[in-house]
Parts: C-alpha cells; sequence; structure tokens
C-alpha cells in the first residue's frame, strides 16, 4: 500500500476558467488514491506565479517525514515556473500528477515549461481584454462573484474537516476501547502511531476534542458508550 498526501491548489480568478476547481481536484486525488493510504491533505488558495506557498511546505514536510509521495490533481495545479519546480522535484519529496500517473521527473519538467508559457499567454490576453474593456468604460469586478466563490471555499474547507475527522474517529475509537477517555492521552497515541492531523501537526487534547465534537459526540465518553450498544 503506498502512501500519499494530497496537496490542492485553486487560484480564485482562474478557478471557473481552467474547470478544475476544488471539488474536481478532490475527486481526481481521491480515485488516484484509491486503496493506498493518504496521510494528510492540504489546501492552498494562491496563484500559480507566486512561488511562497505555506500550505505546500507543509506537505512537502509531511511527505518526507511519512516517506509518503505528494499527489495533485493536475501538474499546473503545482506551479507554472519551472524554476519552482525544479527546486520541489530537488527538495527529496517525491510528487505524483493525476493526470499523468507514469510521468518521470523529465517529463513533469517538460510540461512546467509549457505550463509556464500558458500561463504568460493567458497574462497578457487578461492585460489586453481588461484595458480594451476599460476603453470601452466598462466598470470592472464582481463582488457577488467573489462573494459566491470564497462562501464555495467554506464549504468545501468544511467538507474536508468532516471528511479527515471521519477518517481519523476510527483510531480514537481504537484507543477509547483500551479504557483511555483522556483526550491528552489520546493525543500521544495518536502522534505514537503516526496518525496525522490535517495540517500534518502534532495531535493535543484540543484537536481531538474537536474530532470528537465534528463527529457528533459530546466527550469522548460519549464514543465509549456508542461503542458499547
Amino acid at each position: 500500500m503506498s502512501r500519499y498526501v494530497s496537496y490542492i491548489r485553486v487560484s480564485t480568478l482562474r478557478q471557473g476558467r481552467s474547470g478544475l476547481g476544488l471539488e474536481a481536484q478532490i475527486s481526481a486525488v481521491q480515485a488516484h488514491t484509491a486503496g493506498h493510504e493518504l496521510v494528510g491533505q492540504f489546501i492552498e488558495i494562491e496563484s500559480g506565479r507566486n512561488c511562497d506557498r505555506p500550505e505546500l511546505k507543509k506537505a512537502i514536510a509531511l511527505a518526507r517525514k511519512t516517506k509518503s509521495t505528494i499527489v495533485i490533481a493536475k501538474l499546473d495545479r503545482l506551479a507554472r515556473n519551472v524554476a519552482f519546480v525544479s527546486a520541489l522535484l530537488d527538495s527529496g519529496a517525491e510528487f505524483a500528477a493525476c493526470d499523468m500517473p507514469q510521468a518521470d521527473r523529465m517529463m513533469l519538467q517538460i510540461v512546467a515549461v509549457f505550463a509556464e508559457h500558458e500561463a504568460k499567454m493567458i497574462s497578457e490576453r487578461t492585460k489586453a481584454a481588461l484595458q480594451a474593456a476599460r476603453a470601452r468604460g466598462v466598470l470592472l469586478g464582481n463582488r457577488k462573484n467573489l462573494a459566491d466563490a470564497q462562501a464555495k471555499a467554506r464549504r468545501t474547507l468544511i467538507a474536508q474537516a468532516d471528511t479527515h475527522a471521519s477518517n481519523v474517529l476510527p483510531a480514537i475509537r481504537d484507543v477509547v476501547r483500551c479504557g483511555v477517555y483522556s483526550v491528552h492521552k489520546i493525543a500521544d497515541a495518536l502522534n505514537n502511531r503516526g496518525v496525522a492531523t490535517r495540517r500534518g501537526g502534532a495531535w493535543n487534547g484540543s484537536s481531538v476534542l474537536n474530532i470528537v465534537k465534528r463527529s457528533g459526540y459530546a466527550s469522548v465518553r460519549d464514543i465509549a458508550q456508542s461503542a458499547a450498544l
């Protein structure tokens, strides 16, 4: 069984135009990792040309720590910058793209060249279109679309948190069956088992309690009682 760390990136400016938003990327990654272990999931809302991505850095760190492969839905979701792709490939973490699972390092770099060129062409066309619109007196910007995109992103993040909670709950139940009811001791047990938090950090009492409550339980003892029924 292979181990994967999921990295999903969206740019609100390109999400609709690319046809590959959050839901589509999540579905592609889930299909690719079916039957394997997904040790962490990271979502970033960032421009493809921005090389400062904290969530990607966390994904790389977790992948190296757990000897996992970082899986992305599509190569252009990773970066539209050849030097950045090369640096990522040299980081020691393995990468896989759902749209080209058999691609090697050289192929990833070649595709990145075309992705970078495409990003440049799109930017130039967009600037030209905006300048033409301004010349015609068009009022630019749509706050309703922005609000809709932000609400959609929030709903997706909530769904991701719920999915992660359902994945972790069985491990918490196993610990509870051993008579452990302290959230702090459960956190220690999860850390010892190598179970990853949603952001790849260490478990603590609060994060365990969040999983418990997100799963519909008021306390750890409620989990024990439901298991006894």
